[in-house]
């Protein structure tokens, strides 16, 4: 129990603390004041199929907190829908939405001298705004994956939400007729649960299982399944019992766990968006880690499993396969992760996977085996140069191409890049750079899943490049460079960048750059003039005010 609780609800004789009367309202009875109150942080909603079935998931987790001898409390957090918003301005909410899920977790627990938090989140920021609020709090918590959407299935095939996105572009291309678009689009989303390949949600979720701070198997778990209640109610006790013996956030999040989580975010091909979180929790945790560093760990990290968007198979093959335990022990034996990291169970990561194999069956080809992995290295790369010195983001697998140097075509939005690739205005060889779309520009830092599915679906996805200070989907791929920092908006270089000029994109050489000569650059940067806001009013302005670059996670604070 929190010492703030102790002092306004455990006293002596009568004299007692008014607060109790309140507690009586809601459910307390005599006994329960000396129980720990656990938040159960309950991201259910039915905006979007990630948080419609969160809702179970939080009842039974209320179930299981009483069964331990604990005092639930239930109070609701915000989602915004990435795949419905995406391509609109309301993606403009998607990355404000985890500040606003962190700031309201840590509102009610700080508000309320919770002794414990139990969050439950399904969509992207869910999981990051979740996991910066429990830094931010240090008292025991656990994070619950709502789980992943199982696959859907047309004419033979399996479909993931990008299978629709992609198909805007194939049929914009003539490749598939109108009744195929429908097809897809009415079967690609087949019920409850987070987007199905290893796009962010299920990237995060891996990564808080590799952390310590999410219980072994439950990232990959399908939304729809029984299993998955049961972990939720497993997760409780885990953490009343975490209460018991003070294990804290700040003792797992650690500079060890997170190089673990960096890890198995390589080893299964994971989002971008992973590198920009990452650093925020470290932050939140008073962890020291830079953009840098992912570049170290990537060159050490074969990834090993061939999965959606650039791969063949999605979450539930993996979870069928071994999951990321499987993935985390073959990383252990062959020295890439930390074994005494501490997880939320009390044990050590070492611990836990003490009875995994290290090599995956033979019977199955999600997990490749070490001597034969998809890539050699990882593949979230850090490039740098003059158009991104203090860093930029490329997935680089699932390319034919590793660089490419073309004259650059220019859009200061999202919405005029995607206009130009659909008129089909966009021709192989072509480096597209997408502007002021960054954390302040944006502001928000919206995903550009729209225009790079749409190359890819017209077949442009090894001949076209595309350079944005935005973000892009976990379910993006090809040749193609996000938060590209510093951004437009405070004058960076991807500002200054005119409609023709030579750009190289180097996968290899990790170069982004502007051939342009130095002093033409001066020249341009001395003629710049700053935009004016977006938004004057409203989170979106509080936002731009306060948000840093996204090469230091984009934080708030």
């Amino acid at each position: 129990m929190s010492d703030n609780r102790k002092s306004k609800v455990v006293t002596q004789g009568v004299q007692r603390s008014p607060n109790r009367a309140m507690l009586r309202a809601v459910g307390f009875v005599d006994g329960d004041f000396d129980k720990p109150i656990i938040g159960i942080s309950n991201s259910h909603s039915t905006i979007t199929p990630c948080n419609m079935g969160i809702g179970g998931l939080a009842a039974r987790a209320e179930q299981a907190v009483k069964a331990a001898g604990a005092m639930p409390q239930m109070f609701g957090t915000i989602t915004i829908s990435d795949g419905i918003s995406m391509g609109t301005e309301g993606m403009k909410y998607s990355l404000v939405s985890r500040e606003v899920i962190a700031d309201s977790i840590e509102t009610v627990c700080g508000g309320q001298s919770m002794d414990g938090v139990l969050a439950i989140g399904g969509c992207d920021k869910n999981m990051p705004g979740a996991m910066i609020a429990m830094a931010r709090l240090n008292i025991p918590a656990i994070f619950v994956y709502g789980g992943t959407i199982k696959p859907g299935h047309y004419r033979g095939r399996d479909l993931t939400v990008v299978s629709s996105f992609e198909a805007v572009g194939q049929f914009n291309a003539h490749k598939i007729d109108e009744e195929e678009l429908t097809g897809i689009e009415r079967n690609a989303c087949p019920g409850a649960g987070s987007c199905g390949g290893m796009f962010t949600a299920n990237t995060m979720s891996s990564a808080f299982e590799a952390m310590g701070m999410s219980l072994m198997y439950s990232s990959t778990m399908a939304a729809e399944d029984a299993e998955k209640a049961e972990s939720t109610a497993e997760s409780a006790r885990v953490l009343v019992n975490a209460i018991k013996k003070q294990i804290l956030p700040r003792d797992i999040i650690t500079r060890q766990s997170i190089e673990n989580a960096i890890t198995v975010i390589m080893a299964v091909g994971g989002s971008t968006n992973a590198v920009l979180h990452f650093l925020a929790i470290a932050h939140s945790a008073g962890v020291a880690l830079c953009i840098d560093d992912f570049e170290v760990l990537r060159n050490r990290v074969p990834v090993l499993c061939d999965l959606k968007p650039s791969g063949k198979y999605v979450a539930t093959d993996l979870h069928r396969a071994g999951g990321v335990p499987q993935v985390m022990k073959m990383l252990l034996a062959h020295g890439l992760l930390h074994g005494d990291a501490l997880t939320i169970t009390g044990q050590t990561v070492a611990e836990v996977l003490k009875d995994i194999p290290a090599e995956p069956r033979a019977d199955q080809d999600v997990i490749r085996p070490w001597s034969n992995p998809v890539y050699a290295q990882g593949h979230l790369a850090i490039l740098k140069g003059n158009l991104a010195p203090e860093g930029a983001v490329a997935k680089i697998t699932g390319i034919k191409k590793s660089s490419i140097t073309g004259p650059a075509r220019v859009f200061d939005s999202e919405e005029a890049c995607m206009a130009a690739i659909l008129a089909r205005k966009v021709l192989a060889g072509d480096v597209i750079v997408v502007r002021y779309e960054g954390p302040k520009g944006g502001p928000g830092m919206r995903e550009m899943l729209s225009p790079t599915s749409a190359i890819i679906g017209e077949g442009l996805g090894d001949s076209v490049g595309l350079i944005t200070d935005g973000r892009f989907s976990g379910g993006t791929y090809g040749m193609v460079v996000g938060h590209v920092a510093p951004e437009a908006a405070v004058g960076g270089t991807i500002a200054l960048v005119e409609e023709g000029d030579s750009i190289t994109v180097d996968a290899e050489a990790r170069l982004l750059q502007l051939n342009v000569p130095d002093a033409e650059i001066v020249r341009r940067r001395a003629a710049w003039q700053p935009p004016k806001p977006r938004y004057t009013t409203g989170v979106l302005a509080k936002y731009a005010k306060l948000v840093s670059s996204a090469s230091k996670g984009a934080v708030t604070d």
